[in-house]
């Protein structure tokens, strides 16, 4: 498991680190701050992080938001000296929320929690925005996937939201989940779909489940679909 932990006080971060080093933990990446926690989720793709809320600049929360922009499916666990932010922490998609002094049981009983988590649901939650709302989707809440220049538009019960990440990038994400590229500019949930018929050029129109929208594949991409279903 590749660990991040970030906390503007050094001696809180040396703490963290031996208790991690002491449950066995050796892959660990420190950082004093919210910069130095973005280069490193640059060069390295983390499975956990730690952020200390309370830090000068950009604080653990917001930084908590854009790491998931940028790794979604990246478990956080908030630590702080304080319980009021628990709320909050649990929007972003917190797995787990510790108050400091924590003891090693604690940190311990908090990353079995980021295990039984991903082994359950995936672990992966995408981490969209619509003007100044935030939403936290499951695979499962997505019909489709429409590309928008270097981001993604979700399309969900809510509605359409914009989600950070070119679609060669979701699609990568998604696949598991029995998402399928059937354009350039489309991903489908299989999960999702109604039905669909052949139209023009040999092309496919998708229905979805519980939502009026039809999707349109392209050519290449209905004779894509037809070899992977034989249809």
């Amino acid at each position: 498991m590749k660990i991040l932990i970030v906390d503007d006080e050094a001696l809180a971060l040396s703490r963290l680190r031996r208790m991690l080093e002491a449950l066995g933990h050796r892959n660990i990446t420190e950082a004093h701050n919210a910069d130095e926690a973005l280069s490193a989720a640059e060069k390295t793709r983390f499975n956990l992080a730690f952020l200390d809320i309370n830090m000068p600049g950009t604080d653990g929360l917001e930084l908590g938001f854009d790491l998931r922009y940028a790794q979604p499916d990246l478990a956080i666990i908030f630590q702080t000296a304080y319980d009021t932010h628990a709320l909050k922490a649990f929007e972003i998609g917190a797995v787990g929320y510790l108050v400091k002094p924590f003891s090693k049981e604690q940190l311990s009983a908090a990353i079995e929690r980021v295990r039984t988590t991903t082994d359950a649901a995936g672990g992966l939650r995408l981490l969209s925005k619509s003007g100044e709302r935030h939403f936290l989707h499951s695979p499962s809440d997505i019909y489709y996937v429409k590309a928008d220049l270097t981001e993604v538009i979700l399309r969900t019960d809510e509605g359409f939201t914009y989600f950070n990440h070119k679609i060669s990038e979701v699609e990568t994400l998604l696949e598991p989940y029995e998402f399928v590229r059937v354009h350039r500019s489309y991903l489908i949930n299989l999960n999702a779909v109604k039905s669909f018929e052949t139209i023009e050029q040999s092309k496919l129109r998708f229905s979805f489940n519980d939502i009026g929208d039809t999707i349109d594949s392209s050519k290449d991409g209905a004779k894509l679909f037809r070899q992977r279903f034989s249809v």
